[in-house]
């Protein structure tokens, strides 16, 4: 059974953690045999929604929103994956905002006279990268995960995690905030925080493929 993984990451900074920590969910999810695709929000033009309700009534195929910028394809990527990944930078103890925009245009998927509704069932996985262990990790999955709630998918949770939340990671050795200059890419170290990616990538998919065969025994 074919998956396909859509991740849609917050962070600015190129190359950086949350980078690194998409590359093992990627490196994850092939290794089950899903297929990965991935867009980071900052190399895109995508605007704020304006809530102009042009979504209600006006969808047609390859316009979702009145909002001509780069979030239509983005929003295909989502309406054709099993599993959708938000994965954000801790920022203020919340979600980036690049990502918190983003959610908003997600609104497309609520009440949209052609899309309505698409995103329904899918799995939802949160991936969160902070400074510090306890820096806002789960307040960060919450952002996220009332996206899920919203759209009407499923969202993941392992207990034998850092977090039941989602997927969680640290940038700093060990969660304790301190900065060290010789280490560019702390997540690459936190065994706790990969083994939650794997894990919570493991049972993404085990859930979709559990949706997916469900949905065509109907």
């Amino acid at each position: 059974m074919e998956l396909r993984v859509m991740a849609v990451s917050g962070s600015p900074v190129k190359k950086g953690n949350v980078d690194a920590y998409m590359n093992h969910l990627r490196a994850e999810s092939e290794k089950a045999g899903a297929l990965f695709d991935a867009v980071k929000l900052a190399e895109l033009d995508i605007r704020d929604c304006v809530h102009c309700n042009f979504c209600l009534r006006r969808q047609e195929p390859g316009r979702y929103c009145s909002l001509r910028d780069d979030a239509q394809p983005v929003f295909e990527k989502l309406d054709a994956a099993d599993v959708v990944i938000l994965s954000s930078p801790v920022y203020f103890m919340r979600t980036s905002g690049l990502m918190a925009s983003f959610i908003d245009r997600m609104r497309v998927f609520v009440f949209g006279n052609l899309v309505g509704g698409k995103l329904k069932n899918k799995i939802g996985l949160s991936a969160a990268v902070a400074w510090a262990r306890h820096g806002g990790l789960e307040t960060t999955h919450l952002s996220h995960i009332y996206a899920f709630l919203t759209l009407e998918m499923i969202p993941v949770s392992v207990h034998h995690c850092v977090s039941p939340l989602g997927a969680s990671a640290v940038a700093s050795k060990d969660g304790t905030g301190l900065f060290d200059k010789e280490v560019r890419l702390g997540v690459e170290q936190d065994a706790a925080g990969l083994h939650a990616a794997s894990a919570m990538i493991g049972r993404a998919l085990e859930l979709a493929a559990i949706v997916k065969r469900g949905a065509a025994a109907r």
